[in-house]
């Protein structure tokens, strides 16, 4: 068997996968469970038209959807999962499909609740809240239906919303498709003298390659391959931001990007600071392009230079095994509570770690209530995957945390403070190594590291923001996002962020096409406002000790029982200010005068 081939998901080490028989024993349990769960729709219609009568009625109902809430995350874990680690096996696909389809069923069944509740009298609704029938675990539910007020349509209009989501996420589902499982991608040099397929899961290892012509070969296969396609994706995206618009007006919001930011209540002026204060410090992201262009010697620097090593004659092949135990030692600040739980994760198959056939690219964390979370991603013994693991792993004990101290109406944190929780990690992490770094390479390749980092969660990120900002701009204006208007506005941003000292290669121009996150409005943005906060939190952990560890546990166990504005200045980060994208910038100008000094 050639070790570059691509193993069949039966193929893959069992220990190396994660535990979804945990959810279910078998796909017989989630047929049963499923049939099951054909009642709730007429469960919680049964309540249509009650919910003003009585206290029992309202919080029976409340009750009923919570319960129901519950089977379905479970349903969807199970199929969902399974679909994601082999996108060929069609057996999951249309288990999955099934389960979406009963979700819009419930979700149009359940569309009559929130207006209901709004009809109800303020004071009445308030006596409700204090009779004997009342469950308080529902005030933040209720507070949040109240909060929505004048975007809640008639029960009619509900209904009508509710139908249509099914067909909404049509453009979402090609591109998933598309992406991976349909898209070949042609072999390139491994760098051994061979060659390779060139998968998702491989495409950055690539990139990090030491040898140029193997970077280039690899960039322009991807990007070629896009490009082939250039005016169906140009399409499929267009459509997915014109179906947000649909929603957005349909709501009665201003724009695609009020309406997304409003279900975690973040002002605009989040958003756009963060825009803002990265164009400020600008000059020190040119200053890292100029310094990688001097340490690889190269007489141009391309956009496929971006991702290898700077710092010569060191290499880390980290094992997952060593990079659990580097990731437990790294975390140790964190106390033994932490610990624990995280320790718990990695001995009891959250994780699913090996890449095989028609496996979803990239990586991601998924809880499942009253279970626990599971961790999908392609582990390449490097020490980028090391950070990678830290990260999910965040959001795992996010997650952990949040569903062991909250019912399931309040546990579900928002992604906003999602991105928190892993960064933080990723911090700690760096810290740890840096400090354990035994000479001075090793010490210059961790600098690298998280200067490389930092350069895609804090600048590209916000520059894949500012791209998102743009083009639903232009299209809520009347302005048509052809394949070629989409790749003017891309390339542009490139050379505006990476400066002058980079080629920008035309194949980038098609980059916009392959981020599955452009598929869920305004998430990116809160990879750069996250690792801000995460930094500010890492210090506080660092420097004030227990204190602040256990304000950072309320904060992880609080899950959605506040607004995650509110949460982090809980925690001691105001996000409502430019400072702590300040100090996670001037922490980056630090690394970068020392790596500088370092390399001479």
């Amino acid at each position: 068997m050639s070790e570059n081939r691509v193993l069949k998901r039966e193929e893959v080490d069992k220990s190396l996968t994660w535990a979804l028989s945990d959810i279910f024993a078998d796909d017989a349990a989630w047929e049963k469970a499923f049939e099951e769960a054909q009642a709730i729709p007429a469960k919680i219609a049964a309540f249509k038209g009650t919910l003003g009568d009585s206290a029992e009625q309202l919080y029976g109902c409340l009750k009923a959807e919570e319960e129901a809430s519950l089977l379905l995350e479970r349903l969807h874990g199970y199929a969902s999962h399974h679909a994601n680690e082999d996108m060929t096996n069609t057996n999951y696909q249309v288990m999955n499909s099934r389960m979406m389809s009963l979700h819009i069923q419930v979700s149009g069944a359940a569309a009559y609740i929130s207006s209901e509740i709004l009809a109800i009298p303020e004071e009445k609704l308030e006596e409700f809240k204090q009779s004997d029938a009342a469950d308080r675990s529902f005030d933040r539910t209720l507070e949040l239906i109240a909060r929505e007020r004048e975007h809640t349509r008639s029960a009619e209009i509900e209904a009508l919303l509710a139908d249509t989501r099914e067909m909404s996420r049509a453009s979402s589902e090609i591109f998933s498709m598309f992406n991976n499982a349909d898209t070949k991608f042609p072999e390139v040099p491994d760098g051994k003298g061979g060659m390779i397929e060139l998968t998702h899961g491989r495409y950055v290892g690539l990139l990090e390659n030491r040898d140029q012509a193997v970077r280039k070969a690899a960039f322009e296969a991807m990007y070629d391959t896009f490009g082939k396609h250039r005016n169906t994706l140009a399409a499929t995206f267009s459509n997915n931001i014109k179906q947000a618009k649909f929603y957005a007006k349909a709501r009665k919001y201003p724009s695609t990007r009020a309406m997304y930011l409003a279900g975690s209540n973040i002002p605009e002026s989040v958003y756009d600071t963060l825009i803002d204060t990265v164009h400020e410090y600008m000059p020190l992201m040119y200053r890292y392009v100029a310094l990688r262009k001097k340490m690889l010697g190269v007489d141009e620097l391309h956009m496929y230079d971006l991702y290898t090593p700077i710092v010569p004659d060191y290499e880390a092949n980290v094992s997952l095994e060593e990079a659990k135990e580097t990731i437990l030692k790294a975390l140790k600040p964190m106390g033994e509570e932490y610990l624990s739980a995280l320790k718990n994760g990695f001995e009891s198959n959250w994780i699913d770690s090996v890449e095989n056939v028609g496996k979803r690219s990239g990586a991601y964390c998924g809880s499942v209530y009253g279970v626990h979370p599971y961790v999908l991603m392609t582990y390449k013994n490097t020490l980028d995957n090391v950070f990678t693991l830290a990260h999910e792993m965040g959001h795992a004990m996010h997650s952990w945390f949040s569903n062991k101290n909250q019912t399931l109406s309040n546990a579900h944190y928002k992604i906003f403070v999602a991105e928190v929780a892993s960064t933080c990690n990723e911090n700690l992490l760096n810290e740890y190594l840096l400090n354990q770094a035994q000479d001075k390479q090793e010490r210059m390749y961790i600098l690298n590291h998280f200067l490389d980092g930092f350069k895609g969660t804090v600048f590209r990120q916000t520059m894949f923001a500012e791209f998102e900002k743009i083009v639903h701009s232009k299209l809520e204006s009347g302005v048509p996002l052809t394949a070629d208007a989409l790749c003017k506005i891309y390339h542009d941003l490139n050379v505006l962020y990476f400066g002058e000292d980079i080629t920008v290669d035309s194949g980038i121009d098609m980059e916009w096409a392959r981020i599955p996150h452009f598929y869920t409005p305004f998430y990116v943005y809160q990879y750069a406002t996250g690792f801000s906060a995460a930094a500010a939190l890492a210090n506080r952990i660092l420097t004030v000790g227990e204190p602040a560890v256990n304000d950072y546990l309320k904060f992880l166990s609080g899950g959605g029982s506040k607004d995650p504005i509110d949460l982090l200045i809980d925690a001691g980060v105001d996000m409502r200010t430019k400072e702590p994208i300040v100090s996670a910038m001037k922490t980056f100008e630090r690394y970068l005068n020392e790596l500088e000094e370092l390399l001479g």
